[in-house]
């Protein structure tokens, strides 16, 4: 393959910026323009002018063909007559085209005269009266000639024997001396005309092209790290430049929100393996000191020993119960994962779920017991959503799950509200949604621990050694599971309110069931 050498127009244009390859292509593209349009314009004026030439010789040949030649050297009357252009001469030749006598016009004739041909009898009829072009004597221009052959009455008395013709010709000196001066000024007017595109042009791309310059800067500002960078949308949007700029803003969107979203994740998951690690080193370190004391013998009875066992199986089921969760939300995280990234990585789900046709009012009135049961001192009312009667609430969901969703909810109102304090648990329907809250009336959570009730580990409470504390996890299973049935869960609370979550599934008869929930805030 034949390699491009360093200085050749390919490699040049290939070094050069996309401004001046476009200004280049346009000055060269007027210069073929101008250059073509001058080429033109001067060969038609020249072919106009010859044809003037041509008509006037003509016209003079053969009026001199038809008049006897004047004596002397003066110009004849016909050269007079028809005012031929330039300087011209009369020949008036025998039949074997030897000169017999000729009349120049009122100047010696420019150059020395035509170099005529030897134009004898044969030669004149030839050329059958249209006019030819010989060079000057001097070869400084060319002349045009026309050869007549005159009638016999014509011919005068020293030819009359022989038959002679007439032959005229015209200097093209004057029309040459146009056609150059039409093609200099051609040329000076067409460089003029460059040089003023060329810096037009310069102006014009540079600010046709600055969006591009633009887009330049926001992709090195996004290399530094900046990626609140934008594009600035030109005046013209629907232009090719005013697209490509909101294709390139929408992409830098994605991007941005992609980056941000990546760094949210590795910071949950950062905090996720802080918490995590500090919620399964609590049990084990449990463990671990209660199998000491027993190694060292600080459990000499067997009510030592028994008691002992009993804390150690406590935090044995603590910690299976806390890995079980996590197993769970993890397995629930790999259905979402695979939900978001579309049909073509389809699969069988993580956690599959025993869907079947069930009512909400079943799992309401076993919370009302469950809820008796851990506090009898605690009022609970059954109610429909909101207040009223409890109605039937329809869903096509998995009841277990489910059960285990309004447990957590159960169990968070109960522990995190004083001993005491009433309980409300609605069921019904509210539009396309069947409905089931739980509602209590502690003291309620401000909107910056609102905003964080479903994130893993999290605990209004910050101590960590508190018996009631929990994991913090509860809910967010709660909120994957819902979400897993294409419900959402929401939050209903402020200070001295308390708290009112609640559960919406799709109605059975629903397509909107089908439709992954957006997360509740």
């Amino acid at each position: 393959m034949k390699r491009l050498g360093p200085w050749s127009p390919a490699a040049w244009l290939g070094r050069t910026s996309l401004r001046t390859r476009l200004l280049c292509l346009s000055v060269a593209l007027v210069a073929v323009g101008l250059l073509g349009t001058g080429l033109l314009v001067t060969t038609a004026l020249h072919g106009y002018l010859q044809d003037r030439v041509d008509d006037r010789l003509a016209l003079t040949g053969e009026i001199s063909a038809r008049l006897s030649p004047p004596p002397g050297t003066g110009t004849p009357p016909s050269v007079r007559a028809v005012g031929v252009l330039g300087d011209t001469t009369v020949t008036y030749v025998d039949e074997a085209g030897a000169a017999r006598r000729t009349f120049d016009a009122s100047t010696a004739p420019s150059g020395g005269g035509p170099d005529l041909p030897r134009l004898d009898r044969a030669a004149v009829l030839g050329h059958g009266g249209r006019p030819f072009t010989v060079s000057a004597r001097d070869g400084e221009h060319d002349w045009r000639v026309v050869a007549v052959a005159q009638p016999a009455k014509a011919v005068p008395p020293d030819l009359a024997e022989s038959g002679g013709s007439v032959v005229v010709a015209t200097s093209m000196e004057e029309v040459d001396r146009t056609i150059t001066k039409t093609r200099n000024l051609s040329l000076t007017a067409g460089v003029a005309l460059l040089a003023v595109l060329g810096v037009a042009g310069w102006f014009a791309v540079r600010s046709g092209l600055r969006p591009l310059t633009r887009i330049e800067e926001t992709a090195t500002a996004i290399t530094s790290g900046d990626y609140s960078h934008r594009v600035p949308r030109p005046a013209a949007a629907h232009t090719e430049v005013g697209r490509l700029t909101t294709c390139i803003n929408q992409m830098l969107d994605r991007i941005d929100t992609a980056f941000r979203a990546r760094t949210e994740a590795e910071a949950r998951t950062r905090r996720f393996f802080a918490d995590a690690s500090h919620e399964l080193r609590t049990p084990l370190v449990g463990i671990k000191g209660y199998t000491d004391l027993h190694r060292m013998g600080a459990t000499p009875t067997r009510e030592d020993v028994d008691r002992t066992m009993t804390r150690i199986a406590a935090e044995s089921e603590r910690l299976t119960r806390l890995v079980e969760e996590m197993f769970l939300l993890a397995r629930l995280d790999e259905d979402t994962v695979a939900a978001q990234s579309g049909p073509d990585t389809a699969r069988a789900p993580a956690l599959a779920l025993d869907l079947a046709p069930m009512d909400l009012r079943t799992l309401a009135a076993d919370a009302l017991r469950d809820v008796r049961a851990l506090d009898r001192t605690r009022p609970v009312t059954l109610t429909g959503p909101g207040g009223g009667k409890p109605a039937s609430a329809p869903a096509h969901a998995d009841e277990a799950r489910l059960r285990q969703v309004v447990t957590n909810l159960i169990g968070n109102a109960v522990t995190h509200t004083p001993s005491g304090t009433p309980l409300r648990i609605g069921v019904g329907t509210v539009g396309p949604h069947a409905v089931l809250e739980v509602a209590d009336q502690g003291p309620g959570l401000t909107d910056s621990e609102r905003a964080h009730v479903f994130d893993r580990f999290y605990r209004t409470d910050d101590s960590r050694t508190r018996a009631t504390g929990g994991s913090g996890l509860g809910l967010s299973i709660a909120h994957a599971l819902v979400t897993a049935h294409a419900g959402r869960v929401t939050l209903d609370t402020a200070p001295g309110r308390g708290c009112t979550f609640r559960i919406l599934l799709p109605l059975p008869d629903d397509p909107a069931r089908a439709r992954p929930a957006d997360r509740p805030t």
